[in-house]
């Protein structure tokens, strides 16, 4: 069964959403993460994707004590990502209670880092961040795109260990136009024994069970629960 995985990104403290990755395009929707966190917590929900977008800006990790705050006055799992540059970084993340390590930038600038990192915390603790406009990676907060193949940088990773995956397709994330399902299925066609978590767009329940029919892992949500598009008490089927 595919895992609701609801986000809550943070920009000055604040949990916001996005259009496209634009910061000139937020949307304030609670003053206090923790707020959104225990809602999500209230309804059933597990786990919880947590974005530093002040992080992803500034090269290092700004928000971690509200990433702190979340998982010591909750009982959700939470992954965090943004502005992990360094191993300071990386320890803070994880001394301030997440789960997991989303990391995309430094696997494309230095990768034999990420490797160490993968080697010495393990694959169920670092999840590869694959986010892309056109197939192709971009990397910094969504600001730079490069020539990295999506396809090319999954089979590099997957041959060093990596099992999960987080793939936002930026230009459907925020929009509630939809997601890229056929990016999706055919990442899962390709690499079969990857852990999918999709993400950007999603913005109905009949995506949510098109892509748990395909073998997806995890669906990240976020504008679509903000804003009403889905419901919490409509996905218990799911929890």
């Amino acid at each position: 069964m595919i895992s609701i995985i609801p986000a809550i990104d943070i920009l000055d403290g604040k949990c916001v959403r996005l259009e496209q990755g634009d910061y000139r395009l937020k949307k304030v929707y609670e003053e206090d993460p923790l707020v959104a966190a225990r809602r999500f917590e209230d309804h059933g929900i597990k786990r919880l994707h947590v974005v530093d977008l002040d992080g992803a800006k500034a090269r290092r990790v700004v928000n971690w004590n509200s990433l702190e705050r979340i998982v010591s006055r909750t009982s959700l799992t939470v992954d965090f990502g943004g502005g992990i540059k360094s191993e300071s970084d990386l320890k803070v993340v994880f001394d301030s209670g997440a789960a997991m390590a989303v990391i995309g930038s430094i696997a494309v600038s230095d990768p034999d880092l990420f490797q160490t990192w993968l080697f010495a915390y393990g694959p169920k603790k670092i999840i590869l961040g694959a986010d892309v406009r056109n197939k192709k990676i971009a990397v910094s907060g969504w600001t730079n795109t490069t020539a990295i193949e999506l396809f090319d940088f999954l089979k590099q990773y997957k041959a060093m260990g990596v099992v999960q995956i987080l793939c936002t397709d930026i230009s459907r994330d925020g929009m509630l136009e939809g997601s890229s399902v056929e990016l999706y299925q055919e990442i899962a066609a390709h690499f079969a024994k990857l852990q999918i978590i999709a993400s950007g767009g999603i913005s109905s329940l009949k995506e949510i069970h098109t892509l748990n029919e395909s073998g997806i892992a995890g669906a990240v949500i976020g504008k679509a629960l903000y804003e009403g598009k889905i419901k919490l008490e409509e996905l218990k089927e799911f929890l």
